[in-house]
Order: C-alpha cells, then sequence, then structure tokens
C-alpha cells in the first residue's frame, strides 16, 4: 500500500472514529447518567429600554404591524394575525372601533400573484385599574384572519390589511404550511423556548433559534413579562418584593406587549408561532378578568380542535399531534379541559400521527429549587391519562434554566414514560434558577401550596408508592438526565416514525454547536401495547 496509503486509510479511519464517537447518545440504551453542568455567566438579562428601534412603532396611520402567522389544527388552514392603530395608555382611555378597519389577507403562491382573499374578526381589549395613580390601558385592533384550502407543505405568500384604505396594507410576507398529516412526513426543525420576556438575552436566544431555520415554533409560556412592570412603566427584578404591598392591585404596564410584538414580527410574520400561557400572562385586572392581553393577541386552533378555549388545544404537524395544555386552568378530572382531552387523545390514530407530544408551562419533572413542584397537583390529575396514550415528549418551561428528563412516569424510570424537557431559559432574568433541588434544606414542603383546582391542597399521597421517602434527594435524582442553568433555546428534528433528535442550544455557544443532545427513539411495539394499564399511586 506504502506509506502514503497507510497515512491516508489511518486518516479516514480515524475521521470515521471521531464521526462514530461523536453519534448522540439515544434511550434505547436506556437512562443515560445524571449530569450537572454548574452555572455559567447568564448575559445581559436586562429588559430592552422603550427608546430600543426594534420595539417603537416604525409603521404610521392604519398600516398593520406585529404581523404573525399560527397554525390551525391541520395543514390546510393557518391563522395570520396582526395590529393596527396604536395603544393609548392614561387615567382615561377611549377604545378604538374595530369596525373602522377591516380584516383582509391576500395571499397566492407567488409575491407578485396574490390571488386569493381571506376575511377574519377584530377586537381591543383594554387592561382598567379605576385606581388614583394606575394608568389604564387599552390596545389597538387586532386581526385575526383564517386562511384555508391551503396546500400541505408549501410555502405562501401573503399581504394583510385594508385594500380600501390606502397605506394601510402590509408588505409581502411568506411562509410554509406543515407537511401533509401522516407517518412519513414531517417539519424539518421544530423550535421550542420558553419564558422569553424580552431582554437581550432574549435577543440572543431569538437570533440564534432562527439561525437554525425552523418551519415551526412552541413557545411554552411566559411571553414578555408585562406583569414585572407598574403601570407608570417602571420596572423590578421581583414584582411581589418590590410592589405587592404598595399598589392596590397586581398592575401590568401592556405597552411591553407592544414592543415584544413589534421585535418579534420579523420572527413570527415567517414562522407559525404556537403559544400556550404562562403564570405571567394571567394579568388580574378590576373584576377579576385575567389573561385579557394573552385571549386577544394570539390565534389558537381552538374551535378546529374542539376545545373552544385559548388556554388548551390541539393540532397536527405532518406526523405528529400536539396536545398544548394549561396549567393556569382548571385541570381537575371533573373540569372541562380534562374531558377534553380524554375526546381528543381518543381521535389520535398512532398509525397516521405516531408521535403525540405535549406542552404546557409549568414542568412536572424539575429538580430546581425554583419552582420545585409547582406543578405537582396538575401530575396527579393528568399524568395517569397522558401515560395511558404513551405520550413520547413533554415541552415545559417556567423554571428559567434547561432541564431533560430519562423517560419516566411517576417519578420512577420507565421506558414507556414521556420524556419531559424544560426550556425555561428564553431570555427572562426574574427567578433565575442556579441551585438544584436536591441541595440540602431546599426542598419545600409539597403540602404547602394551595391547589386552585383540587379543592385547595393536592391530595397526592407520599407515604406510598415508588416516590415514598424520595421528595428530597442529597443529589441529582436518576429521572433528571441532563440540567444546566444557562439560556437557550431547542431544535426538534423528527426523523422518522420512531426516531426524533433532540439539541439544546445555549446563547454562549456558537450557533453550530450543541449544549445537549439525544436521539429520543419510540418504541410502539413495546409501549403502545401496554398504554391501557393503570398508574400506580
Amino acid at each position: 500500500m506504502g506509506r502514503r496509503g497507510s497515512l491516508l486509510l489511518i486518516a479516514v479511519v480515524a475521521v470515521v472514529a471521531a464521526a462514530v464517537a461523536a453519534e448522540p447518545a439515544s434511550t434505547l440504551e436506556g437512562p443515560s447518567r445524571p449530569v450537572t453542568v454548574p452555572p455559567r455567566d447568564r448575559g445581559h438579562a436586562v429588559d430592552l429600554p422603550d427608546t430600543d428601534p426594534r420595539v417603537q412603532r416604525r409603521v404610521t396611520g392604519w398600516a398593520p404591524e406585529q404581523i404573525a402567522v399560527a397554525l390551525s389544527a391541520a395543514p390546510s388552514s393557518a391563522w395570520v394575525s396582526w395590529v393596527t392603530g396604536d395603544y393609548q395608555m392614561g387615567a382615561d382611555v377611549r377604545p378604538l372601533d374595530p369596525k373602522t378597519v377591516a380584516s383582509v389577507v391576500r395571499y397566492g403562491l407567488a409575491a407578485d400573484s396574490l390571488v386569493h382573499q381571506a376575511t377574519g374578526d377584530s377586537l381591543v381589549y383594554s387592561q382598567l385599574y379605576p385606581f388614583d395613580g394606575l394608568q389604564n390601558y387599552t390596545s389597538g385592533i387586532i386581526h385575526h384572519v383564517r386562511l384555508q384550502g391551503l396546500q400541505p407543505g408549501t410555502e405562501y405568500f401573503y399581504q394583510c390589511g385594508d385594500p380600501a384604505i390606502p397605506a394601510a396594507m402590509s408588505d409581502v410576507h411568506a411562509f410554509r404550511t406543515m407537511p401533509a398529516v401522516g407517518p412519513t412526513s414531517y417539519p424539518e426543525r421544530i423550535a421550542v423556548v420558553g419564558d422569553l420576556g424580552l431582554t437581550y438575552n432574549t435577543t440572543s436566544t431569538v437570533d440564534h433559534m432562527a439561525s437554525n431555520r425552523p418551519d415551526l415554533m412552541l413557545l411554552v409560556g411566559d411571553v414578555t413579562y408585562a406583569n414585572l412592570y407598574l403601570t407608570n412603566g417602571t420596572g423590578a427584578d421581583c414584582y411581589s418584593c418590590s410592589f405587592a404591598k404598595s399598589t392596590p392591585i397586581h398592575e401590568t404596564y401592556q405597552p411591553r406587549w407592544d414592543y415584544w410584538g413589534r421585535y418579534m414580527e420579523p420572527v413570527t410574520s415567517m414562522i407559525p408561532m404556537m403559544v400556550v400561557e404562562g403564570n405571567h400572562e394571567i394579568e388580574l385586572q378590576i373584576d377579576n378578568k385575567t389573561f385579557a392581553s394573552y385571549s386577544s393577541r394570539f390565534a389558537f386552533p381552538s374551535t378546529e380542535s374542539g376545545s373552544f378555549s385559548p388556554f388548551y388545544y390541539s393540532f397536527d404537524a405532518g406526523g405528529i399531534h400536539f396536545i398544548m395544555l394549561a396549567a393556569y386552568a382548571d385541570y381537575n378530572k371533573s373540569g372541562e379541559q380534562y374531558k377534553w382531552l380524554e375526546k381528543d387523545l381518543a381521535k389520535v390514530d398512532r398509525s397516521v400521527t405516531p408521535w403525540l407530544i405535549g406542552g404546557w408551562h409549568a414542568p412536572w419533572y424539575t429538580t430546581y429549587r425554583a419552582h420545585y413542584r409547582d406543578a405537582e397537583c396538575m401530575r396527579v390529575a393528568m399524568e395517569e391519562l397522558l401515560y395511558s396514550y404513551s405520550v413520547d415528549i413533554v415541552f415545559t418551561g417556567h423554571v428559567h434554566a434547561y432541564e431533560r428528563s430519562n423517560r419516566v412516569f411517576n417519578f420512577t424510570l420507565d421506558p414507556c414514560g414521556p420524556v419531559h424537557i424544560s426550556v425555561g431559559d428564553g431570555g427572562n432574568r426574574e427567578k433565575m434558577a442556579t441551585s438544584y433541588a436536591d441541595e440540602p434544606g431546599n426542598c419545600p414542603d409539597p403540602l404547602s401550596t394551595p391547589d386552585p383546582f383540587m379543592g385547595g391542597f393536592c391530595a397526592f399521597n407520599l407515604s406510598s408508592g415508588p416516590a415514598a421517602g424520595n421528595f428530597c434527594w442529597d443529589r441529582q435524582p436518576d429521572y433528571s438526565a441532563y440540567r444546566e442553568s444557562s439560556f437557550g433555546h431547542g431544535i426538534l428534528e423528527v426523523k422518522n416514525e420512531t426516531h426524533a433528535l433532540w439539541r439544546w442550544h445555549r446563547n454562549q455557544d456558537l450557533y453550530n454547536s450543541v449544549g445537549d443532545e439525544v436521539y429520543i427513539v419510540r418504541e410502539p411495539d413495546k409501549c403502545l401495547q401496554n398504554s391501557g394499564r393503570s398508574a400506580y399511586y
């Protein structure tokens, strides 16, 4: 062969060996050894000011802004949303008349051939505080238009606004519909983020995420953190610490929602974004009204999926059926959400949509001190049902750090349990999760937190079952596979009916590098046939 040939062969072997060594781990290998990465520099967790040009109003008159695309329940339809007119803030606000401007979307297969047209509805919402010193808010006109009769996996160009009013139509934008529903077609990349806020860390996360060219974006709650501001625009790292005793109501500075919509428009106008509510979207106002901004600003496939609620819904994307659930609405087994979930799961055909993925805000499995077992009552109410239908992956946020579990059910390693992934590390600064619940003395009493949806306190039993005696650990529990208190985002690539590649990217790294990655592998022959077995509590 000769020396040159030998060296070439050695080089090839080395490259192949490196490629094999770099292959991500797989859940087929069983539970991975728990890994904890020490906290790193978390970047610039400072809010973008209202003077930043990226959050200022850049249109005039009735021209659309804050344009966003969302999916419907099936790839044959999609939603386009936008805002016209400016908000008002003050003691005496006068809402705009939604009838002033029409809700029209022109769309087609080429930028110069928008041959189709759809119309929709519009609304205005207000956030009212009739107290001396607090300022009220009323929004611009918010439009939602549903496009129907779309072809799957197709790029559509569109323009929104009111063609009857001069200069009241947007520029032409484009988005791609999801692949056809079926076991062999999938979105190439799905971005998953939570707890974004509007900080300089947020801009790093969004820029990094956009560089990965996702086809779909899941935002699992806590969008703007407008409720960390007083109505005079003053912000604080911890609202409850600074203002709760000095104001008559937990006020919120609604213009932060407009700032967020303007900043995100370059992304949301071309990448469909699906949102579920978080605790920072509650935003209580007079008459005990809550979630006004969240419910008004986003389009949800609620009617199409039979939930008729903005807080929980489902949709299909290729061979994936997504269920988005509400951690801050009634999840009791006698409630409407649970009844809807039972019906929705019963309709899922795993030969058509093999993958079943859930998303909500507060994690069931987290080992960080912040928000440790906040959602325990929701888990007790719903985990057995989801397990019985072999949910594959669960995405959550709430904790401002990253954590991935091994396959788990009822705090016990289970090869048929879902992988829980918490991505509350989108960029907001409040309650940075830098300590873990396995540190001595860091585990709160699970019965000390009242649950509003289950009659006062969550009635789960710690004295029996596999979780008994294991509420606090002096080490990382075996169900926790990887945890790191850094900001970032995740990308899910579903390859086929059984294999999906999950990658988490920390903000501090180069765009093409990966902080955590694993192949999540479905085993339908082993798990689906047992999907009707009872859980143990």
